[in-house]
């Protein structure tokens, strides 16, 4: 007994002292700025994705106002907003059309299903969620959706 004591604790003490194998592939870390290379000017590439993107926003988009139920209702309820404008633009605006008070609430939302934050791009919006070619934002004077 004592024997296989002795050979237990030869093993686990050369187990101890065994080194941890290295790794040959190493870890993928974040480089930090200190080590990142600077680019004197920009690659072909990215001067003309960079150009494609501001032409994106540059021109106007459509936005249909739909109200739900006990919403005013506007007269006219399609409209056009500069696509790099925010939709705090467009909120503003339809607050203005329904001629609100600075204490009254106006809740809008994104075809009906979620309600975009006031920094969000017209642009973006219009390209990811429009309905024939048009942002559909329906609007209302109490919450109407969770």
């Amino acid at each position: 007994l004592i024997e296989i004591f002795q050979k237990r604790s030869q093993t686990t003490s050369n187990m101890a002292d065994a080194p941890i194998p290295d790794d040959e592939h190493g870890a993928d870390l974040p480089m930090n700025m200190t080590a990142s290379v600077l680019l004197t000017g920009l690659p072909r590439d990215a001067h003309q994705a960079l150009a494609d993107v501001e032409a994106i926003d540059a021109g106007k988009v459509t936005v249909r106002f739909q109200p739900l139920p006990s919403a005013p209702i506007l007269k006219n309820r399609v409209f056009k907003v500069s696509a790099s404008q925010k939709f705090e633009t467009v909120v503003k605006f339809l607050r203005k059309k329904l001629d609100c008070k600075e204490t009254d609430s106006v809740f809008c939302y994104v075809n009906s299903v979620f309600a975009p934050g006031l920094d969000e791009g017209m642009g973006g919006l219009w390209r990811c969620f429009k309905t024939d070619d048009q942002l559909i934002v329906a609007y209302s004077m109490t919450p109407a959706f969770g």
